[in-house]
């Protein structure tokens, strides 16, 4: 469902992404680890077509992103680690909204708003503005939302930031639920003990490489560790031995 060759991303003299190939089946829950500024939201960005690639091709379904990008982003659903969200909207008409976007119909939205409402506990505020939300509210709402057009491929960064512990259990459970239904999901995150729980494959990014792949069982088995934070620390030590690289604001010219 998801495929990836030859991929790179440069930000002047920084290389982002580096030949990044990889392939992620139907109704499969791939986990992408990494330090920070390895190269993670740098990857999701190009996959869902928020960046283009300076090489290397992606595609969605089956359909090449950057040859045809409606119908690529028609078949995913994207939750950032920051989504933005119009403020003066109440959630009923940020959820009627989204829906209008995918052109779907009055009553598969009415039926979708009534069922995802109910899933994240949002009915009592189908009134109250978006800004008036907490942070872990507008994180259900934007879940509800990306649900509502059932995508078939589902990208997530950062899933649980800022969540509670209701929230979180109610999305992992989702989360295996819908790959369970086939839905393939790539997400990112910093909370090795969620990709211990829910991934069926891990990726481990260092510098805009993947150093490691396969199920967690596999990557303890190589890395000769008992447990994935082991793993994790053993391959990207030398991140935390050298300053961290800082990109620079212009792109090379193959970007533009």
């Amino acid at each position: 469902m998801i495929s990836v060759k030859n991929l790179s991303k440069h930000y002047g003299s920084l290389v982002a992404v580096d030949d990044l190939t990889l392939e992620v089946p139907k109704g499969e829950l791939f986990c992408f680890l990494g330090p920070n500024g390895a190269g993670k939201t740098t990857t999701i960005k190009l996959m869902t077509g928020l960046l283009r690639p300076r090489t290397g091709s992606i595609e969605i379904c089956g359909i090449n992103i950057e040859k045809d990008p409606v119908n690529a982003k028609l078949k995913m659903g994207y939750v950032p680690d920051m989504p933005y969200l119009y403020d003066r909207l109440t959630t009923t008409e940020f959820f009627r909204f989204t829906g209008e976007i995918y052109s779907l119909s009055h009553d598969h939205i009415e039926l979708q708003l009534d069922e995802q409402f109910k899933t994240f506990s949002l009915d009592e505020y189908r009134n109250v503005l978006v800004k008036d939300l907490s942070h872990g509210l507008r994180q259900r709402l934007v879940y509800a939302a990306t649900f509502l057009h059932n995508p078939e491929v589902l990208f997530i960064d950062e899933p649980l930031v800022g969540l509670d512990p209701y929230t979180i259990r109610l999305i992992k459970d989702l989360l295996i639920e819908r790959t369970r239904n086939g839905m393939t999901i790539f997400l990112t995150t910093h909370i090795l003990a969620l990709a211990e729980d829910v991934a069926d494959r891990i990726g481990i990014i260092m510098k805009g490489k993947v150093v490691a792949l396969g199920p967690l069982a596999q990557l303890t088995d190589e890395a000769g560790e008992k447990n994935l934070e082991d793993v994790f620390l053993k391959l990207t030590a030398e991140q935390y031995d050298k300053p961290e690289r800082q990109p620079q604001r212009h792109e090379d010219t193959k970007d533009k």
